[in-house]
């Protein structure tokens, strides 16, 4: 269980980006809030591979370094789209439906991953359906 102070660090650091880039965005672009946060975001991995001794080059090009680049595509598509949406819309309402990704990236991984499809995970992917359906004030 070594990674759930990670796992804590993680969900209270993402859980106040929400707030924050609602409240910036009424003011500045979203594509500006992005811009400027992802340099920040740059800075504090480079300092971290800086700190931990890791050679970035061993790793670009590497053949499955491919997977990086398309993740990246669709990183950027994903939290610029979710800039925009918290430009537009509240927070209790953009923030669930957005965590429908970990839905959609459990059934991608049951899909195409050979994870197993349990009663336990199907229970789990039903209630966060239904957690964003009733938290995003659908009536």
């Amino acid at each position: 269980m070594e990674y759930l102070p990670w796992v804590i660090v993680a969900l209270v650091s993402y859980g106040m980006l929400a707030p924050l880039t609602s409240k910036v965005t009424q003011e500045v672009p979203p594509t500006v809030s992005l811009f400027v946060a992802t340099v920040v975001f740059l800075v504090l991995t480079l300092g971290v591979m800086a700190v931990t001794d890791t050679d970035l080059l061993s790793y670009v090009f590497l053949p499955t370094a491919g997977y990086i680049y398309v993740g990246g595509v669709f990183l950027g598509i994903g939290i610029l789209s979710y800039y925009f949406a918290l430009q537009r819309g509240p927070v209790s309402v953009v923030v669930p439906i957005y965590g429908m990704f970990i839905v959609g990236s459990s059934v991608i991984g049951i899909l195409f991953l050979d994870e197993a499809l349990t009663l336990t995970r199907v229970g789990g992917i039903t209630s966060a359906i239904l957690a964003v359906y009733l938290s995003s004030g659908a009536e």
